[in-house]
């Protein structure tokens, strides 16, 4: 178990997380015909939507209630009733995602009461959900944000079993998938596609490979979500067959959705290591009476294969892993399965999942942090966002881009790390890297008699 080392500083130097209205936004943006209303000032949405914009390379649907000086002293709730009703009226969403944002939590707004008094006042966009949260951006992560964006989803949208006379197993096909922030487009669609392959329907919840990934419309602009997860399928998860969640910081939404439906709940805390990866094939196996596909079983083999090439180089090597919490877990396993240590752990807030960190301790600061902490300890390899490239280059060491943002390289949105096809490539890229340092490689015998010859 880790040890968790507190943060003493009282500020950030190098920062590393990404805020919670960010991590809030992104799950909002992953419902079909939505749009996330930032509850705070015009820069707090325009910092987030810098980062979204430059990370996927898409256009970014996301509105602010635009707090002043006057508002933020006399009090936004106004705000709030007002920027709803335009969005209604101009773009006619499905769903509106409210976060707040760490000014209009210190001024005290009461998010829910005015979505409730919105309600009231115009009653004619009763259709249209709007669902809040607070996400103050002085606590949490990027991580954190999304997963209460997630519970917030569930908590509004889903009815309970009685409600919508729902049953579970009705729908002999579908499997609910809850997904954390840290599975990329990528990632998501390597899950479906590992679900299509027992004869399942997944439902992904929220789905951001299908809205954030690779859409070529005819509009120039749309002014909501393209793709995602219909806000009426939410209505429809009582009577999936299972629901998996994977990533620690969703656990809770999915027991909410258990609790709330009787749908039986799998829980994976990572998909980034070999028995992980086994134990969901053998869960889909068993949910839907399917033989596991020979091309499954091949691709496992090749990640077997993979894995004895790789060791030669990865095993010993020592990392530095800067992430958010459920990012830093599933590297850490990875890292550690390969015979490699983890020398160097850090993690911009705290969480559970921490102190099963294969590391002896896990410091919760910023990228300061890990510098110095890498200070005598032989890093080979640094792992963490874009933020961390600059850090990276100071410590004289590669970097694995991993997180979010990536905004110094094309695809990293993209890329895919779990599963066994997804994992095989991140141990090549590793392996490669340690080979570009000359380490790892069996070095040459030169028989003493020879070296006196040749002198």
């Amino acid at each position: 178990m880790a040890e968790i080392i507190k943060r003493k500083k009282a500020l950030s130097v190098s920062p590393l997380k990404s805020s919670q209205p960010v991590g809030a936004s992104l799950a909002f943006a992953g419902i079909n015909r939505s749009i996330p209303m930032m509850h705070g000032s015009q820069g707090c949405t325009a910092f987030g939507k810098v980062f979204f914009v430059r990370h996927f390379r898409e256009p970014i649907p996301l509105q602010t209630t635009a707090m002043d000086q006057v508002s933020t002293v006399m009090g936004a709730d106004e705000s709030i009733i007002e920027g709803l009703k335009t969005l209604c009226e101009k773009s006619s969403p499905a769903m509106i995602g409210v976060p707040t944002t760490g000014l209009s939590e210190t001024q005290g707004c009461d998010v829910h009461g005015s979505i409730k008094e919105f309600y009231k006042k115009y009653p004619e966009y009763k259709n249209t959900a709007v669902v809040g949260v607070n996400t103050p951006d002085f606590v949490g992560t990027m991580e954190s944000g999304f997963a209460a964006a997630l519970y917030a989803m569930i908590d509004k949208l889903v009815p309970s079993q009685e409600e919508a006379k729902t049953q579970p197993g009705r729908h002999k096909k579908q499997i609910n998938i809850l997904v954390s922030s840290m599975l990329t487009t990528g990632d998501i669609e390597a899950i479906k596609e590992y679900v299509e392959s027992f004869e399942l329907l997944p439902i992904v919840i929220p789905d951001i490979s299908d809205s954030l990934d690779g859409h070529m419309t005819d509009d120039n602009f749309s002014p909501l979500t393209t793709g995602g997860t219909a806000v009426s399928e939410f209505a429809t998860l009582g009577n999936a067959v299972a629901t998996i969640s994977i990533g620690d910081s969703v656990q809770k939404s999915a027991q909410l959705l258990q609790k709330r439906t009787g749908v039986p709940h799998y829980h994976f805390d990572h998909l980034m290591k070999l028995e992980a990866i086994d134990e969901l094939i053998k869960t889909l196996a068993l949910l839907s009476n399917v033989r596991v596909p020979h091309k499954i079983t091949r691709q496992r083999s090749q990640l077997q294969d993979a894995m004895l090439d790789c060791h030669f180089m990865l095993g010993f090597s020592n990392f530095a892993i800067a992430a958010d919490p459920d990012v830093l877990y599933s590297f850490s396993q990875l890292v550690n399965a390969m015979g490699g240590k983890v020398s160097v752990a850090v993690s911009p807030a705290k969480s559970n999942i921490l102190q099963q960190v294969l590391a002896d301790s896990v410091k919760i600061g910023d990228l300061e942090d890990m510098e110095k902490l890498s200070v005598d300890k032989d890093i080979d390899i640094v792992i963490g966002n874009s933020h961390a490239v600059a850090s990276a280059e100071r410590m004289g060491v590669p970097i694995l881009r991993a997180g979010f943002p990536q905004y110094d390289l094309i695809g990293g949105y993209q890329r895919t790390w779990v599963g066994y096809r997804g994992i095989k490539q991140t141990l090549f890229d590793l392996a490669n890297t340690m080979s570009s340092l000359d380490k790892g490689e069996i070095e040459p015998y030169i028989s003493k008699l020879k070296q006196n010859v040749t002198s």
